[in-house]
Formats: structure tokens, sequence, C-alpha cells
């Protein structure tokens, strides 16, 4: 699997990750010869070599014709679906103007169907967005990672006026996403870059891996405190086991709460965003028996669930420890059985398909259904999975993220 890491020391917007993946590869040429598929003009690219503190890169720059006109996100989304594009840079393309165009609709206070960009800036985007599509299918990327993203305060302009930073739709497109404090005041993530790292990117330190080719994409901002680069190391072979993020390990030992209010915890962290939760018998102090709460999460939901944690059982304290994950490919797929629809599972070593599991809940509502056994429900869907189902990780759209 061919991996892609994004370093954001400087933040991350559209023109710099283009730039990337020129500096990792891409021939200007080709990526110049896939835009003309699509019905715009009014645009010139310039691409050329900078320099950031001593650092050299890759610099796109997109110069827009000035105009009044506005175009809007259906028509958009209609040129790419009717462009000429190969299919996954078309489907790409269009899912990074779905995100962003519901942010903007969202912070706007409108229908997606009735927002339009300014055209410049719609332009813009699209060579951005497109281009990223097109420079990921051409460099054969399979995976992207990308770390926390640094966020900036004070003032911006745009078509509308003055904005506070982040952009309104940044911080839309970045929910539930890991950023920091830059404390620098100019705009270091664009809507366009959070598109990007949103729609494609799992957040993760670096790989545990043997490093391979590194390029940098060059931003417009000469900033005094950092370079401004984009920096991205492609890995061409990574393991088929994956370390590709980091989990945060909460634990407490608990002695003193009752078990409703053990397996109502239980319930609770799971439906709070826990990754995994489980419980270990222990012998405590003064030789009372007692149990080891483990949760596993995302590093940004700790927080949250330790209060969880205190707040609902006896623990008065949560220890809380960072360690890298190593995990399989999980995709999920629905069947059609006899009796009903189901899930499954499908594990994949990179894209080996190694076995698939049936979900519980749904065997567990077709046994209630029918009256049949429970085992009798997990063999009837995992046969029919085998039957029904082109087992190829790229065939199987629904990813896994737990």
């Amino acid at each position: 699997m061919k991996t892609l890491y994004l370093d954001t020391f400087s933040g991350l917007s559209g023109d710099m990750f283009l730039g990337l993946l020129l500096d990792l590869g891409v021939q200007h040429q080709q990526l110049e010869q896939e835009l003309a598929k699509l019905p715009i003009s009014g645009y010139k690219l310039e691409i050329g070599r900078e320099q950031r503190h001593g650092i050299e890169g890759c610099r796109v720059q997109v110069h827009c014709e000035e105009t009044h006109h506005h175009r809007g996100w259906s028509s958009i989304d209609k040129m790419l679906a009717d462009s000429r594009l190969q299919g996954p840079v078309k489907q790409m393309a269009r899912s990074f103007f779905r995100r962003l165009g519901d942010a903007e609709a969202k912070v706007h206070g409108i229908d997606i169907d009735r927002l339009h960009f300014h055209e410049v800036g719609a332009i813009d985007a699209i060579v951005d967005l497109v281009g990223a599509a097109i420079g990921l299918n051409l460099l054969g990327v399979e995976q992207v990672l990308c770390s926390p993203l640094p966020l900036s305060r004070g003032m911006g302009k745009c078509a509308h006026g003055a904005l506070p930073l982040p952009a309104p739709a940044t911080l839309e497109i970045l929910q539930g996403k890991p950023v920091y404090d830059s404390h620098c005041d100019k705009e270091l993530v664009t809507p366009t870059g959070a598109t990007i790292a949103a729609e494609l990117a799992e957040f993760s330190s670096f790989p545990a891996q043997p490093l391979g080719k590194t390029g940098y994409g060059v931003g417009g901002w000469e900033l005094e405190d950092r370079p401004n680069l984009l920096r991205g190391i492609l890995y061409e072979k990574s393991t088929s086991i994956n370390c590709d993020n980091q989990v945060q390990l909460l634990e407490t030992n608990i002695d003193d709460s009752t078990p409703e209010q053990l397996g109502n915890l239980l319930e609770l962290l799971l439906a709070a965003g826990a990754l995994d939760a489980g419980y270990i018998p222990l012998q405590m102090k003064k030789n009372r028996p007692g149990n080891l709460l483990t949760v596993v999460c995302r590093p940004e939901q700790a927080e949250k669930l330790a209060t969880l944690v205190m707040r609902e059982s006896s623990a008065i304290g949560v220890r809380s420890s960072r360690c890298d994950r190593y995990r399989l490919n999980r995709r999920s797929a629905s069947v059609k059985t006899d009796i009903g629809s189901a899930k499954v599972k499908l594990i994949f070593d990179g894209q080996e398909f190694l076995r698939l599991t049936p979900e519980y809940d749904d065997c567990r509502e077709l046994a209630r259904k029918t009256g049949q056994p429970l085992q009798q429900i997990y063999r009837q869907v995992e046969t029919t999975a085998y039957e029904q189902l082109d087992l190829t990780f790229s065939d199987i759209k629904e990813s896994i993220d737990d």
C-alpha cells in the first residue's frame, strides 16, 4: 500500500498540497492535460521552485481572470459528473466539493443547492481540489495520513468582508479532527486544505515504517517563525499490518460499584465513542475483589470519556497513556439472505482478503424474527456473503474506522 504522510507544521492549503504532489513526482504536463478535461477557462497555472527559510519546494499559483460571475455548487458537481476525468478522480473530486459545499452552506445558513462560490474562488478551488484528486491518482496513493493541524487566530478577508480565523468553513469541516493553536495570525489551514485532510486522511504521528521520498509544497506567506511549507513523505511500501494512528488508553481500578453500574458505564462509554472498553477482575487492597476498567479511544476523546468514567462510577481518578495501534484493514458490506439483510465485517491484510465476520446485532435481530438459533443465522449470513460478494479490497467502499 502506497501511503502519503502529511507533516503540516505550517498548515495545509489546496495550492500547497498541489505543489507537494508535483514535488513528489507528478509531471505538470500530465496535471494540465487532465485539468484540460474540465470545461473551465480564465485561469493559468504558474509552477515554479521557491525557498522558505532555505528549504526548497514546488509552488503552484492559480492566476484567475477577474470576473463578477458566480458558480453554484450544483453546477460544479454536474460539471464533474459529466467530465471525462477518470472514475476514481471524478468520485474523489465530487466528494471534496460535497464536503466543502456542505460546510459553506451551513455557515451561510442556506441549502447547498442554493450555494454559490465567487467565480475567482470557484476556479481556484476547482483547480486545487480536482488537481489534488488527479495527482493522488497519478502517484498511486492509496492511503493518506496527516499530523494534527495548526489553526490561526486573527482576521482574514473574503468576498463578504472580514472574517475571523480560522475561517468558519474551516472549523466546520474539521469538526472532530485534532487541531492545535499555531500562535500565528496568518491563515495556515484553508477551507480547501481542510477539505482534503478531512475527506482523505487519518490523523496520526509518523508511521513506524522506513522513511520514503520527501517533498515540499510551498505556501504564499513569508512567515518569520516557521518555513511556510507542507512536507509530505511518500511511503512506497508499507507494512501490511497498519500502525496508522495512535490511541489513548484510559484505566482505573474500581472496587465499590455495583454490577448494574458497571454494566451501564460500559454501554455509556461505547455510545460516547470509545473504540473499545472492558473489565478485568482484580484483587485489590484490603483483599477486596474489584475490576480494572480499560478504555481505548481516540486522543481527542480522552478527557470526555475520563470524565464520564468518574461521573458514572466510584472511580475518583483515571490513568491515561498514548500508544500506537496496529490493525488490519476492515471493510463493511451488506448481504441479502432469504430471511433478511445483515452486515458483515471483512478483514484484509493490506489488500489481501483474510476472513469475514457477520455483525452480531444484525444476526441477533434475524434470530429474534425467525426463531432460529443464533449460530444457524451466523452460518447462513457467512455462506451468503461468500456467494454474493466480490471480496476485493478496492471494491468494498464502506470502511470501518474503529
